[in-house]
């Protein structure tokens, strides 16, 4: 499971630096050489788009059936258990956003 949040991370800080490179003040040659060849990477990086939309629906089904530990019968392992993995699907579905919105 974690191997997959790990390539999603590095395709969203890949994209991160592309946008910061075609954000610079360039000379106009060299802002379309770059520009053609971010253009030829992004063809075949837009699978990034299904992956993380699949993963944005996997967190939702997670989330819909995850047991809640809100009663005084769970134990404090239980609760802590219960609110690292509230954690980790919030830092998820932010890291599968940013995925969408800077594709």
């Amino acid at each position: 499971m974690a191997l997959q949040w790990l390539i999603l991370s590095y395709v969203v800080a890949a994209e991160v630096v592309i946008a910061v490179v075609l954000t610079l003040p360039y000379p106009m040659l060299v802002k379309k050489r770059v520009v053609s060849l971010v253009s030829l990477v992004l063809q075949p990086a837009a699978s990034i788009v299904a992956f993380a939309a699949f993963q944005l629906c996997d967190i939702y089904w997670k989330n819909e059936h995850r047991l809640s530990c809100s009663s005084e019968v769970c134990t404090a392992t239980e609760r802590d258990r219960y609110e690292k993995s509230i954690y980790k699907a919030q830092r998820n579905v932010v890291l599968c956003a940013a995925g969408i919105l800077l594709y």
